[in-house]
């Protein structure tokens, strides 16, 4: 009886993978599956070569949607969404959807029974890359080199060319060589994906972070709607108001092109204005002294930088048939925490709103009405841009709910280390920023009462410096620009450490811990956060039973001579190299790893509800208009029985449209 199943795909559609994801390029009428590759518990791999008339056993199509089946891949989203796809359309009888009526997911294969190895190696700190992981992991089997050429022939429409005949597509039939070549290269990603499997045998990802696995393919199936009048109209918008901006420009400038970043510097500097830089910070400084004309002429150049034009791209890249944009979220993107990245639309990284009047902008924006929004809107391109989180909505009578940790990370940090004056604030419902400020400076502060002046001192040295973060951090947190003195700095993360004592031990405590792993090979114990050295990686566990994943950690020197400890793994660069570490750093790690367990938690608690998307410590939920907001924040609160004694709380609004309340 057949126990698990490797497979691996190659695919060919003309809808383009990157920038519209797996959901829509599944979609497309010209979308089809060339080569099948897959072993059957461990066996030798076969290559179904469908493009040449060959057929997937029949044995095989059933094991798809038979929950006893274990099925793997490397980044098996893409083979589970385009074999969904591919039974629908072909083998309907054979395929069952996991979906209730009321639900976005009833095109996809249910996802309880698929496994990916990429979350295993990335659960490992490993990369996310099949020859990435394949290659730190040293297999004897590695992936070919030939694939991206092979990829870009057969899976992605060519140029008509004389040579070519004129043609869009290359087929097997056009270069027998090079598809002979494919169907290896096919095989041997699914022998490299079975050789993972085996290499970390060792180190089986826990069940339970399989099954947050499969709610986050749940999520990404079901998806987010989206207001299509606005995307469009915020696109034509976006080009009217450029165009013009730009001829102003011209006219007050005569340059060619005022977009050049170098023409525009040589006629600041012909007006007696020298900049090294035309970037975003540079400008604003500058426009609080610039005469006219060069005042206009900066702000208008601010005007046209505003890149809000990309977001309502994507989204029209992403869109699927249904009006839903999918696969926004990457579960495990961020391998030293477990956080999840974005994918296409960015939901992670989208501009806050805070005009008064949004709802009446976005309806002139969805009514197509550009006349009345210059008219009424100084500035087109910034509005745009707030009104990004708008063109998210719910479906016809249905609201979102969306809730929200509050301090998330101040909480988990305080736990953690035993500060008691930050839980007793807590436990009262008191501001953070205030009653840091208040413990810094000796004086009470009140958010719009005595010495309120303080409280953004406060705040910036609480987002600045949890994690060992000095005058560099707060600087690039932007203390300089919020009034703050470069004299104030230093005693600033004097008096923040001074004020939290119990925090600043926890790091250090963190950092001997680590180190006695790493040399001595010795296990021991910081609070719940447990530290252990085996078979060349550094692991760290938390709270929850899941692991932090440190690969080839050892002790070498920092950058101030000092003793410290480096692993491997993606740095600054998106490079893989060695990367060097200290106690607070690996605190963050860990704060940012429960905040997130918290969440999924949250999520799990709440998986009988619509979640449609999730923002750091955010959920959205797609919900009838009768469930309550007091229900789902307080359920979203409830504590974990892993982290008992933890003060949490979940504050929320509903909307017709998604925005930050």
């Amino acid at each position: 009886m057949m126990k698990a199943i490797s497979i691996d795909l190659e695919t060919y559609s003309d809808v383009d993978l990157q920038k519209c994801g797996v959901y829509k390029y599944a979609q497309s009428e010209n979308f089809e599956i060339l080569l099948f590759g897959y072993s059957v518990d461990g066996g030798e791999v076969i290559v179904v070569d469908l493009a040449q008339g060959e057929t997937i056993p029949d044995e095989i199509v059933k094991a798809f949607t038979d929950e006893s089946v274990t099925k793997w891949a490397f980044n098996a989203a893409f083979e589970r969404v385009c074999l969904s796809e591919y039974l629908r359309r072909y083998y309907k009888r054979d395929f069952r959807s996991y979906s209730i009526n009321e639900d976005t997911v009833g095109d996809y294969l249910d996802p309880s029974s698929w496994k990916c190895s990429m979350i295993w190696s990335a659960y490992m700190g490993l990369p996310l890359s099949l020859a990435g992981a394949g290659a730190v992991l040293g297999l004897s089997e590695q992936k070919l080199t030939e694939g991206k050429d092979l990829i870009r022939y057969f899976c992605v429409p060519c140029k008509p060319t004389k040579v070519n005949g004129g043609r869009t597509r290359n087929l097997p039939l056009h270069d027998i060589e090079k598809w002979e070549m494919f169907k290896k290269y096919n095989k041997r990603d699914v022998e490299v994906e079975m050789s993972i499997q085996e290499k970390l045998s060792k180190f089986p990802v826990p069940e339970f972070v399989w099954e947050e696995y499969h709610l986050d393919q749940e999520i990404n199936d079901r998806g987010i709607a989206l207001d299509m009048a606005v995307v469009k109209n915020a696109i034509l918008f976006d080009s009217k108001s450029k165009a013009v901006l730009s001829d102003k420009m011209q006219e007050l400038t005569g340059l060619d092109n005022p977009n050049s970043v170098q023409q525009m510097k040589q006629w600041l500097a012909d007006n007696g204005l020298n900049m090294d830089s035309l970037g975003k910070k540079e400008v604003a400084e500058v426009l609080k002294t610039a005469p006219e004309p060069l005042q206009t002429v900066l702000s208008l150049r601010q005007q046209l930088a505003k890149s809000s034009v990309k977001k309502y791209q994507a989204m029209e890249n992403a869109v699927c048939k249904d009006g839903r944009a999918r696969g926004m979220f990457q579960f495990y993107g961020a391998n030293r925490s477990g956080r999840w990245a974005g994918r296409l639309i960015q939901l992670q990284n989208l501009p806050q709103n805070h005009i008064t009047d949004l709802a009446e902008a976005r309806s002139l924006v969805e009514q197509g009405n550009y006349d009345a929004m210059n008219m009424l809107y100084d500035d087109i391109p910034d509005t745009l841009s707030q009104l990004i989180r708008t063109a998210f909505v719910p479906r016809k009578g249905m609201k979102f709910i969306v809730s929200d940790f509050s301090a998330i990370e101040a909480r988990v940090l305080s736990y953690l280390a035993g500060e008691k004056w930050r839980a007793d604030v807590f436990a009262s419902g008191g501001d953070i920023y205030c009653a840091s400020a208040s413990q810094m400076f000796h004086v009470p502060v009140e958010k719009h009462g005595q010495n309120s002046r303080l409280r953004q001192k406060g705040k910036i040295a609480e987002l600045a410096l949890g994690y060992g973060g000095s005058v560099g951090a707060l600087k690039s947190m932007g203390a300089l620009e919020m009034g703050l003195a470069e004299e104030e700095l230093q005693p600033l993360v004097d008096m923040w450490r001074e004020a939290n004592p119990n925090i600043v031990k926890f790091w250090w405590e963190v950092d001997r811990a680590v180190k006695k792993a790493v040399k001595e090979r010795m296990p021991s114990k910081v609070g719940s956060v447990s530290f252990s050295y085996k078979s060349g990686m550094l692991f760290i566990g938390l709270p929850s039973g899941r692991n932090l994943s440190y690969v080839k950690p050892k002790m070498g020197v920092n950058q101030f001579g000092s003793e410290a400890v480096t692993y491997e793994g993606v740095g600054g660069t998106k490079k893989w190299e060695r990367i060097e570490s200290y106690g607070p750093k690996f605190v963050e790690n860990i704060v940012q790893a429960i905040s997130r367990d918290i969440l999924m938690y949250a999520m799990r608690t709440l998986s009988h509800c619509f979640i449609c998307g999730h923002v750091h410590d955010e959920l959205i939920i797609e919900c009838d208009k009768r469930v309550s907001l007091a229900t789902i924040c307080e359920q979203m609160g409830r504590t974990p029985p892993w982290i008992d004694g933890i003060l949490l709380r979940a504050d929320g609004y509903e909307c017709n449209f998604y925005k930050k309340d």
